[in-house]
């Protein structure tokens, strides 16, 4: 078997490693216990984390064994690295209620049972803490001068970095000695923006432990201009269905940059890299072909299979007049609504096309809003039973953006 070191780096994941050769060589010659770690910030994960539990996957199915560390302790003060500003605190009730749902979706991905796993809750050894005892144990082991020159801390002091979020870096560091103490954990994984605070923790077991520690970094998932991605016009592009519907979920993959198949291809699937890069390596309108193999292949490991049919016969239908309608995204108004006539700026707002007025005047004024075929040319027109087919409504949003507006 290849060495997973080897796996993530052809494809494109490693970006920076305390000490590669030692790090290949220990994978190499044992099972080794690693973790990533995860604040509940919201009540679900998002494309962000899918690549470090993309990396998780690949480590456990070459018999390594994983922590998925759910902070909620260190949630309770937040991260600065690559903020520019405080995060709003959070209470003790949403930190819960959100390492709840992590929880849920860690385990679609990762093997638990039998002890192939851990999932773990840093609240267990960060909220019994004794200040004073910390200090004198901990924090005499870290210089004031050597972290403020680390780059989560550096972008912030021009606008003010609270003393609350100065012991993060020293809270993330414990985490990684209390794992190693707890359960022989030897590396910690993360976003490349975790790099200073996975050096601290891995000095920290060095100075107290005298015993040997690693890290590794990971690409943030960028477009080929350097731009986060997984961003779309709700937020983020959430792992819940809830949030982020499995067709909204195929569509923004199906719609991606040229330039961006390979490396998602590469990074957010299992296929294999010579067909990642015969896939990549398609122009002009075959790129497509690529893409729908790309937003099936992510949406089948998120989702279900199920799911992914369904994406892909709903995008069929709209773009290349094949496929079924019945999975485009439908929403519901009242009967009435439509009895008495709507607004068409009115009725966006309400199916959660458009979030403003102005944007929608903006939108018609550019021919941007459609109903079935046709284009609305007007900011007044009035949306009545006239405008039916079937009992529903098809309205588009640009090109790409689709409800299916039925009445009840």
């Amino acid at each position: 078997m290849r060495n997973v070191y080897d796996i993530l780096n052809e494809r494109g994941y490693i970006e920076q490693a305390t000490h590669e050769d030692e790090i290949r060589e220990l994978l190499e010659k044992e099972k080794v216990t690693f973790y990533i770690g995860f604040d509940p910030t919201a009540d679900s994960l998002h494309v962000g984390h899918f690549i470090q539990v993309m990396v998780m996957m690949h480590m456990q199915q070459a018999g390594h064994r994983p922590i998925a560390l759910i902070g909620g302790g260190t949630g309770m003060v937040g991260d600065p690295s690559g903020k520019s500003d405080m995060r709003k605190m959070m209470t003790p009730e949403t930190i819960r209620s959100n390492s709840e749902s992590f929880k849920a979706q860690f385990s679609k991905f990762i093997d638990f049972s039998d002890g192939k796993a851990l999932m773990l809750n840093n609240a267990e050894w960060l909220m019994p803490l004794n200040y004073i005892d910390f200090l004198r144990e901990i924090g005499r082991h870290f210089s004031v001068n050597r972290m403020l020159t680390a780059e989560c801390f550096k972008q912030r002091l021009e606008k003010g970095l609270s003393f609350l979020e100065f012991n993060y870096m020293i809270m993330q560091g414990y985490d990684f000695l209390e794992l190693y103490r707890r359960h022989n954990c030897k590396i910690q994984l993360g976003g490349n923006d975790q790099w200073s605070n996975i050096i601290a923790g891995a000095d920290l077991i060095r100075r107290v432990e005298a015993q040997p520690a690693y890290g590794l970094t990971f690409s943030l998932l960028t477009t080929s201009e350097g731009k986060k991605m997984g961003k779309t016009e709700k937020g983020a592009l959430w792992l819940d269905r809830t949030k982020t519907s499995p067709y909204e979920f195929y569509q923004y993959w199906r719609n991606i940059a040229d330039p961006d198949v390979e490396k998602c291809l590469a990074l957010l699937t299992f296929l294999p890299m010579d067909e990642v890069r015969r896939l990549g390596g398609l122009e002009g309108q075959e790129i497509n072909k690529a893409k729908e193999v790309l937003a099936f292949e992510v949406t089948k490991l998120i989702h279900s299979e199920k799911d992914a049919i369904e994406a892909r016969d709903a995008a069929r239908a709209l773009f290349e007049g094949g496929g079924a309608k019945d999975n485009i995204p439908t929403v519901s108004v009242p009967a009435k609504m439509l009895e008495d006539g709507v607004d068409i700026i009115s009725l966006l707002k309400e199916i959660g096309l458009i979030k403003s007025n102005g944007e929608g005047r903006r939108l018609i004024g550019q021919n941007g809003i459609y109903i079935h075929d046709d284009a609305v040319s007007t900011f007044d027109y009035v949306v009545g039973e006239k405008d039916l087919k079937d009992g529903a409504l098809l309205i588009r949003k640009g090109k790409k953006t689709y409800r299916n507006v039925i009445v009840e």
